[in-house]
C-alpha cells in the first residue's frame, strides 16, 4: 500500500505542472522584444494621430485667419478625418490589446501555443505576427466560420 501512495503522489506532481512550450528562452526573449518593439510604435502612433487630426481646430489646421464662415464641405472633410483617426485609433487599441495579452502569455509561459489547438505556433508565423492566438490551420478555420473565437 505504501508503494501505491508513492506513485499516485507522483502522478500529482506531473500533472501541476504548467504546459511546455517549445520555444527556448532565447526565442522568448527575441519575440518579447518584438512585441516591445511594436507596443511602442503604436503609441507613438496614436500619439501623433490624436496630437494632428483630432486636437486641431479647423483654423489651426488650414492656417485660416480670417474670420470667413467655414464653407460646409470643409466641415465634411473635417468630419471624415476625424472619423477616419478615430477608427484607426480604435484598430490601434485592439492591437495593443492583442500585443499586452501575448505578453501576458509569455510570462505564462503559453506563448507560442495555439489556443484553439493546443499545438505549437509555427516561428515562421511569430516572425510575422509576434501576438498571434493561433496557428495557421485553426486561423483558417475561424476565418471560413468553421469554428468559433473563445474568448
Amino acid at each position: 500500500m505504501a508503494q501505491k501512495r508513492k506513485t499516485s503522489s507522483r502522478k500529482k506532481k506531473t500533472t501541476s505542472k504548467k504546459k511546455k512550450t517549445y520555444l527556448t528562452s532565447a526565442n522568448r526573449k527575441h519575440f518579447k522584444q518584438l512585441l516591445l518593439d511594436k507596443r511602442r510604435e503604436i503609441l507613438i502612433n496614436v500619439s501623433n494621430i490624436e496630437g494632428g487630426t483630432l486636437k486641431q481646430s479647423r483654423l489651426d489646421a488650414s492656417g485660416d485667419l480670417s474670420s470667413m464662415p467655414i464653407h460646409m464641405a470643409d466641415l465634411g472633410t473635417d468630419n471624415y478625418e476625424q472619423e477616419f483617426a478615430l477608427g484607426l485609433m480604435d484598430s490601434e487599441r485592439k492591437l495593443l490589446q492583442e500585443i499586452d495579452d501575448a505578453l501576458q502569455r509569455i510570462e505564462e509561459g503559453t506563448y507560442g501555443i495555439c489556443q484553439g489547438t493546443g499545438r505549437p505556433i509555427s516561428k515562421a508565423r511569430l516572425e510575422a505576427q509576434p501576438w498571434a492566438r493561433y496557428c495557421v490551420e485553426y486561423a483558417r478555420l475561424l476565418e471560413k466560420g468553421i469554428v468559433t473565437e473563445e474568448q
